[in-house]
């Protein structure tokens, strides 16, 4: 079995964003606390905590008062533009996983060398399962390399692949998820990294090994509005039906 397996025992683990939106610190924290218990008690297996309206010091916080609640499931960790403040932060709290958005394939050939001799060693340091994206959104490609290679090159460096289209909220495109499967022989699980909803997530987790889910979950599904648990009720129970039918 995996290490991602082992991780995730649920078939078809779903990841949620909590982006750390609110005005001022405390508010962000209470903001965060009240969408984990939303999240986790509507059986979310894994909370992602990411710096996407905060900081890394707001991730930290949110870290520290989720980690004490014991809401069950698996925390982990994304701050972004700062992936070692994401390996600190995962040998201070007991942190599950943590997500990069590029592994591979953003850096030239000059900088990709550097680049994955530091994530080994903080990989040494900090030893927990890591997801990595290649060909992420928003993120540039200037390996010089095929997206084959690419791909390849980031399964070696993670735990699992993040797979996604170009943008926030865009469905991730199910021929991309082919392609990345082909490439690494199906030796690395999948997991759609966007635009997943409950309407799509039956032929989008046909052919991925998970998701990660964010924006699909706010009001208006945005990623600038507040969760709303109606959302993560339909989209959970959409997502319970089809482990139920497989």
């Amino acid at each position: 079995m995996s290490r991602f397996g082992k991780t995730f025992t649920t078939p078809k683990p779903i990841l949620a964003m909590l982006h750390l939106a609110g005005e001022g610190r405390q508010a962000k924290l209470a903001q965060a606390e009240e969408e984990a218990r939303i999240l986790t008690g509507e059986g979310v297996d894994g909370l992602v905590v990411e710096n996407y309206f905060g900081d890394a010091d707001d991730v930290e916080r949110a870290l520290d008062r989720i980690c004490g609640l014991g809401l069950g499931g698996k925390v982990g960790v994304n701050v972004l533009r700062d992936d070692a403040s994401a390996f600190a932060l995962a040998g201070r709290y007991p942190v599950d996983f943590i997500q990069i958005d590029s592994v591979a394939g953003h850096l030239p050939p000059e900088a990709d060398a550097p680049f994955a001799a530091e994530l080994a060693a903080r990989r040494a340091a900090a030893p927990v399962l890591l997801l990595g994206g290649v060909r992420f959104k928003y993120k540039p490609v200037l390996s010089g390399r095929s997206e084959a290679e690419d791909v390849q090159i980031g399964a070696a460096r993670c735990d699992a692949l993040v797979v996604t289209s170009n943008a926030t909220g865009e469905p991730t495109e199910l021929g991309k998820v082919a392609r990345f499967r082909a490439a690494t022989g199906g030796s690395v699980p999948l997991l759609i990294g966007a635009g997943i909803t409950e309407a799509n997530a039956a032929e989008q987790l046909a052919v991925a090994d998970g998701a990660i889910v964010g924006s699909w979950l706010k009001r208006d599904h945005r990623d600038t509005g507040a969760m709303e648990a109606d959302h993560v009720v339909r989209f959970m129970r959409a997502v319970r039906s089809l482990r139920a039918a497989a």
